[in-house]
């Protein structure tokens, strides 16, 4: 007779962080032997939960039960000893430490640490065979691949003894065929009588994995549902409130002309690591260059160079005609001024300056335009309407252009981030992640202002690890590993797996082959 007690199960958690209430009222059942999936826009409070469920927040009201029976979580070490693992989106290892000393760490097993290293070893071996964990116990953190890196996430807490796994957003640096991995070894987990909880944004990923899906909004849950009784589009509309667009619809690209190529592109940084090698690429009028790739590739080195940032080794720059490589017009601020927009990947180190309001945002890099300035005074009035016009054009919220950037959301700041970009009209834009942290909804306002702008006859180069984003936005997709571009296609000839493969290093022929350029690199 099955048990139906389920694994885990909430009752009424309520969570307060001064005046925000971040979990509502929250009742949740997770079956044993099941992958739960937990969806929600940011700031849902689907984080907020399971940090609660594994110690790092306390609930201010309602219950947690495991097996059936109240368990008062008060810190990790009590969620770890009632039987629940939890794999963080950015690893908790240490890479100067092999494989088994991750695992050990905190658990070595007495004052000898040579009999427990001996045990965690022969442990470590029926975990890995029994769930499919292959992974190199001897070999150094630093030096795995980021998917390794995540078996071993795995493998620490089965070694503690996890009857229940979390993981947080776990695809969010993975090539689609390590995502397809996880998701084996995820099942293999579920066969085998574990429980795990998936925390992603991702609604393809629920629909291929899960048994039961909640649905967080408002810090409320307002559906639970079996995965194959529903639908992205139906999942889409109960993260948001309202019907989302989830495929992008966008008209033939009219392509023009050439306004920005690079040739030859070599950049080593300061610690003499080379993270460019041989880049040659167009960026075109009338249409979108989608440059895809596992973040740490090249992606960032290369978008900055381009915003004129950062100075490139070697190789040449010429825009709408014109060489910048080296010339005087080669910083940001002098290319802003012939037409070159530019949003950074990240909005808070690059794109905002937290503590200043949104008008004083909108022209941040703008600031010399006799728009905005009387000479030796900025005109306020003008930031402010400028301001006003941009939330109103962008849907940000809240509508207030006096409001501290620091006090919108993550997809807010983004949209007046863009808004200041876009609204400069600018011949080129770079796009640096362009709905990273950012609401389905506002994914979705995104990639429409995207397209318009490609329709209006502008170059637009978006870099992305979301291979779903790229591959739905781009007209041509350039594919990025180890600092060279190993491949170029058009969109509608790219596949997952095709895409998934080229990021891996494993390209089609040898005329994209990253060992034929590496001598032009080096």
């Amino acid at each position: 007779m099955t048990n139906r007690t389920p694994a885990l199960e909430l009752r009424r958690v309520n969570k307060w962080f001064g005046a925000v209430h971040a979990n509502k009222d929250i009742s949740l059942s997770v079956d044993r032997g099941t992958i739960h999936g937990i969806i929600g826009e940011n700031g849902a409070g689907k984080s907020t939960l399971m940090s609660i469920v594994y110690g790092f927040y306390q609930a201010d009201e309602g219950d947690i039960l495991i097996n059936g029976d109240i368990c008062h979580i008060d810190n990790p070490q009590a969620s770890i000893a009632a039987g629940i693992g939890m794999v963080h989106q950015h690893f908790m290892l240490v890479d100067t430490f092999t494989v088994l000393e991750n695992i050990i760490l905190g658990v070595e097993g007495g004052a000898r640490l040579g009999e427990g290293l001996a045990k965690a070893r022969t442990e470590l071996a029926r975990l890995e065979k029994e769930y499919s964990l292959d992974v190199d116990v001897d070999a150094l953190v630093g030096d795995l691949p980021v998917g390794l890196r995540q078996r071993v996430e795995i493998l620490k807490a089965l070694y503690r003894g996890a009857e229940i796994l979390i993981l947080d957003e776990p695809t969010g640096v993975l090539t689609p065929q390590e995502a397809d991995h996880l998701f084996r070894i995820l099942n293999t987990l579920r066969d085998q009588g574990k429980t795990v909880i998936l925390i992603t944004h991702k609604l393809r990923e629920i629909m291929a994995i899960t048994d039961n899906v909640s649905v967080m909004r408002r810090g409320a849950m307002v559906a639970h549902v079996s995965t194959k009784d529903t639908d992205r589009e139906r999942l889409a509309e109960l993260m948001v409130g309202r019907t989302v667009l989830l495929q992008v619809e966008k008209p033939t690209a009219q392509v023009g002309d050439t306004l920005m190529q690079v040739t030859g592109l070599n950049f080593i940084d300061a610690e003499g690591v080379q993270r460019l090698k041989n880049i040659n690429l167009e960026i075109k009028a009338g249409e979108i260059l989608g440059v895809a790739g596992v973040s740490g590739n090249g992606q960032s080195e290369l978008l900055e160079i381009l915003a004129g940032t950062i100075s490139p080794s070697s190789g040449n720059i010429i825009y709408k005609g014109e060489d910048i490589t080296r010339s005087s017009k080669k910083n940001a601020r002098d290319l802003r001024k012939i037409g070159l927009g530019h949003v950074p990947e990240d909005r808070h180190r690059s794109g905002l300056v937290l503590p200043f309001t949104a008008n004083e945002n909108t022209i941040l890099g703008y600031q010399d335009s006799p728009d905005y300035n009387r000479g030796t005074t900025l005109d306020k009035a003008s930031m402010i309407k400028a301001c006003e016009d941009h939330i109103e054009k962008f849907d940000v919220r809240p509508p207030d252009p006096n409001l501290q950037a620091s006090g919108f959301s993550g997809g807010n700041q983004q949209k007046l981030v863009l808004a200041r970009e876009m609204e400069q009209n600018p011949d080129v834009l770079l796009v640096g992640q362009p709905t990273r942290g950012v609401d389905i909804g506002a994914i979705e306002f995104i990639h429409k202002q995207l397209i318009k702008m490609r329709d209006a006859g502008k170059a637009i180069l978006v870099v992305s690890v979301e291979i779903d984003e790229v591959m739905s936005l781009s007209d041509r997709i350039a594919v990025m590993f180890d600092g060279y571009i190993v491949g170029e296609l058009d969109a509608k000839d790219a596949t997952e797996t095709k895409l998934g493969l080229m990021m891996a290093g494993i390209a089609d022929d040898a005329d994209t082959d990253p060992a034929a350029d590496k001598g032009a690199a080096e």
